[in-house]
């Protein structure tokens, strides 16, 4: 018996708008506000030439997921094209739980930034709690805000940007 994958979603949940304010919230905030400042410190005078690198990759993982998208419509994300790409079999799973993993770790990553640059304007932290304090609020709060819904997030946003 051969299992229903199609994605059920309500159509037009979200706006063509909306997406773009949650995906350049998204780039703001890991792409801007943490990855950013690492790289800066990093690369030291070469920050402007790392960033164009930066940009090059990005474009070409941007193009790819529009193309994808347009071939598979899905609610389902990367999992769903994931499937597309190899069907019921091990490099699915696979490469789905590697994909789930690197999720975590870059929302660990961003947690951990956004505790570092709020205890600075505090004039930091010796002992190390409040930052992975700060992150771990940071990452229930996003938790929590998600649970609202697509509607309610973009509603979120457009009052941002007013």
């Amino acid at each position: 018996m051969k299992q229903d994958r199609t994605t059920r979603y309500q159509k037009d949940s979200l706006t063509l708008s909306g997406t773009v304010m949650l995906g350049t919230g998204v780039m703001i905030g890991a792409g801007i506000f943490a990855l950013t400042g690492q790289m800066a410190q990093m690369t030291g005078s070469l920050f402007p030439l790392a960033f164009l690198a930066a940009a090059i990759v990005v474009s070409f993982s941007a193009y790819s997921y529009i193309k994808i998208s347009n071939a598979y419509p899905s609610a389902g994300g990367v999992a769903m094209y994931l499937h597309q790409a190899y069907g019921d079999r091990l490099p699915t799973g696979f490469n789905a739980m590697l994909m789930y993993f690197s999720m975590v770790i870059a929302q660990s990553f961003l947690a951990r930034t956004f505790g570092s640059y709020t205890m600075q304007l505090f004039g930091g932290d010796d002992s190390g709690r409040m930052v992975s304090i700060l992150g771990a609020a940071l990452i229930l709060a996003a938790f929590f805000i998600n649970l609202l819904g697509n509607r309610w997030i973009q509603g979120l946003h457009r009052l941002s940007v007013l």
